[in-house]
């Protein structure tokens, strides 16, 4: 049997060995994690926002809740999850890249939102006991792991019995015209908008790249399935530029 150093994955359209691609994610988000926030907003038109909204909304905070928010970044989820219960909550935000962290806790900190834990840590190899936690996000970031399937795998060892799953993450259109469209938009204006707004026109490529090589909305619905989940269900966003998907614990 092969070991892992003789795998290869995926890192955009390029083939790259297993163990190289953690390291090729941490180099993308240490580069833009300063204007990461400002290039959601420009990439999106700010919709962004409401996709995250629409998170929290079918996720329904209840007082009492402890959320781990995985490849959380700069702490979009964990704010509106807290915002939501008025303190009446707790949330920790886990990521592999410390420069997302500090922008995340220096936005905490001058918006005064308190109740937050920064954790670093690899979503393929939680640092958090079994069934700890009510619930379990990711936005845009299942995508940049190296197996899915071992995330999906940790997602449910973390939660506790009756605990939700909710992914926000880009899909497929379900219309090949718009589709076409949609590729046309991302792949000759995200890119150059990432150099003129960060110097950084690789790693917009490349996060251009890995919406294209991510499963769809059923395949990805499968894996979810396949970790354990039950009652798993998803629902489109902006005609399914997006996509949230949802399971259970049970």
């Amino acid at each position: 049997m092969s070991d892992n150093s003789t795998r290869e994955t995926h890192f955009g359209f390029q083939t790259i060995p297993e163990d190289e691609k953690a390291g090729r994610v941490h180099g993308v988000f240490s580069s833009v994690a300063a204007r990461y926030d400002l290039m959601n907003d420009l990439m999106s038109a700010g919709v962004h926002r409401l996709w995250k909204d629409a998170m929290i909304d079918w996720l329904a905070p209840r007082p009492g809740m402890r959320l781990l928010d995985v490849a959380g970044g700069t702490g979009d989820i964990s704010f509106r999850f807290l915002r939501r219960l008025k303190g009446e909550g707790e949330a920790v935000v886990c990521d592999m890249t410390e420069a997302m962290l500090r922008e995340g806790a220096r936005r905490a900190e001058a918006q005064g939102i308190h109740g937050l834990d920064w954790v670093t840590g690899d979503a393929m190899k939680l640092p958090f006991p079994d069934r700890s936690f009510d619930a379990y996000t990711i936005a845009f970031g299942i995508r940049n792991v190296t197996r899915v399937e071992d995330a999906l795998a940790e997602a449910y060892r973390v939660l506790k019995p009756g605990g939700r799953f909710l992914c926000l993450e880009f899909s497929q259109l379900p219309v090949p015209l718009m589709q076409k469209l949609y590729d046309a938009y991302s792949f000759n204006l995200i890119p150059a908008m990432g150099q003129a707004v960060t110097g950084d026109r690789e790693s917009y490529q490349y996060l251009v790249e890995s919406i294209r090589r991510f499963p769809d909305q059923e395949s990805f619905a499968a894996m979810i399935r396949a970790a354990g989940f039950g009652r798993v269900a998803y629902r489109n966003l902006s005609m399914g530029v997006v996509a949230l998907h949802s399971g259970w614990r049970l």
